[in-house]
């Protein structure tokens, strides 16, 4: 009886810790979990851990740009049971960005139905959608199986998984990211793939040529601003240089736009290229709502001041 009192008090000891090194040490392993396995990329290939298994479970399946579309489920489930044990909306919606053109200047997943808009119209359940792998994202995984990369054991060990993806080009500058981990962040714009291509021989010709470091200076010259995929103008280079000189910039970008002539002297503003990652909805309710602002605060200066009608009216009316 002693015995089984003795064995009861062992189990349910009670041990006094520090509890600043505890929390200390959680909080970094914690951090470190997210920082490393969930919100950034690895700046080799440019990938966050889901997109890049999934990439790998579309490599597995044999869903290659020659192949037909596959149901979005089974990637997804493959990749769930596999190598991403998460949760399935994370994963779908890791797959369905790598699929949108308006999110990536390159899209590394080609899709087949309701994928969503630029208006922020969600996409269709992934029963419904279909996709395979981009031709551009066979440059990411070429020579996968030439020892090129290293692997490491899955969630479970039943599987092997690359550590990294022998990427052929700089994806992380051409298709950009955006990721909040914990005390770190990240937001890279992406570049034109042409002049991103241009600075990388620029570095290895340098090198090779003339055994020296580049400069700065000398990759602004040929990357001299992102390039997004919804187009829009860039408001001066100067916040771009900042950035690439510091890591640290602001970039302001406007939309394209055109005044068209209406009928009875009306005008309307024809928008042809947004800024990246804004809303086509919300800036068209947004601008609407301006106009109507500004109408309104131009009709009651016409009724105290005659003079100023016909600027009012051509405000009021001259746009829709």
């Amino acid at each position: 009886m002693e015995d089984v009192f003795q064995q009861t008090i062992d189990r349910d000891r009670i041990e006094e810790v520090d509890l600043q090194k505890t929390m200390e040490t959680s909080y970094i392993d914690y951090a470190m979990s997210v920082i490393a396995a969930r919100a950034l990329p690895d700046v080799r290939d440019g990938l966050k851990p889901v997109q890049r298994r999934v990439l790998y479970s579309m490599i597995e399946l044999g869903n290659t740009p020659d192949k037909p579309h596959r149901k979005c489920a089974r990637i997804v489930g493959d990749t769930m049971g596999k190598f991403h044990p998460h949760g399935d909306s994370s994963i779908y919606g890791a797959l369905v960005n790598m699929a949108q053109p308006w999110n990536m200047l390159a899209p590394l997943v080609d899709g087949h139905g309701n994928f969503g808009s630029v208006d922020g119209d969600p996409p269709a359940a992934m029963r419904y959608t279909e996709a395979r792998l981009s031709k551009i994202s066979t440059q990411m995984t070429a020579d996968l199986n030439k020892d090129t990369v290293d692997f490491a054991p899955n969630f479970d060990e039943t599987e092997r998984e690359p550590v990294v993806l022998p990427s052929r080009y700089p994806n992380l500058l051409v298709n950009g990211t955006t990721g909040i981990a914990v005390g770190m962040a990240t937001n890279i714009p992406p570049h034109n793939l042409r002049e991103t291509i241009a600075a990388v021989t620029k570095i290895i010709d340098n090198r090779v040529e003339e055994d020296r470091d580049t400069d700065v200076e000398e990759l602004i010259e040929i990357v001299k601003a992102p390039d997004f995929p919804t187009g829009g103008i860039i408001l001066g280079t100067h916040g771009a240089e900042q950035a690439y000189r510091t890591g640290r910039g602001k970039v302001v970008l406007r939309a394209v736009t055109d005044i068209e002539p209406m009928q009875a002297g009306k005008n309307r503003i024809v928008v042809t290229e947004l800024p990246y990652l804004v809303n086509r909805q919300t800036s068209s309710r947004r601008s609407r709502s301006c106009i109507k602002k500004n109408a309104s605060t131009a009709s009651r200066r016409c009724a105290t001041n005659p003079t100023a009608r016909a600027c009012a009216l051509s405000l009021s009316f001259g746009m829709t």
